[in-house]
């Protein structure tokens, strides 16, 4: 699986992207089910956010949902925190 995480907006504007792939890695299973979550309660188009606040777009396998702050769900802040953390 294919996890890629855009982030955009905040005080500075500065763009931020990763992605991470999760086969062959020891935690997959834990990928795949927070991933899935994320994609059942993101949104197809981006919502409103907040002055300076982030915009996040997450693909996972080409299948996009988008989210912003402070409205992200609990999965949705993990998974973007991990892959923007521990992606390339």
């Amino acid at each position: 699986m294919r996890i890629q995480v855009e982030r955009t907006g905040g005080f500075a504007g500065i763009e931020r992207r990763a992605e991470i792939d999760t086969s062959g890695l020891a935690d997959a299973g834990e990928w795949h089910a927070l991933a899935e979550r994320v994609l059942a309660a993101g949104g197809g188009t981006p919502p409103a956010g907040v002055p300076d606040g982030f915009r996040y777009r997450i693909t996972v396998d080409g299948r996009t949902v988008h989210a912003a702050d402070p409205r992200l769900t609990e999965d949705q802040r993990r998974l973007v925190s991990r892959v923007l953390k521990e992606g390339a």
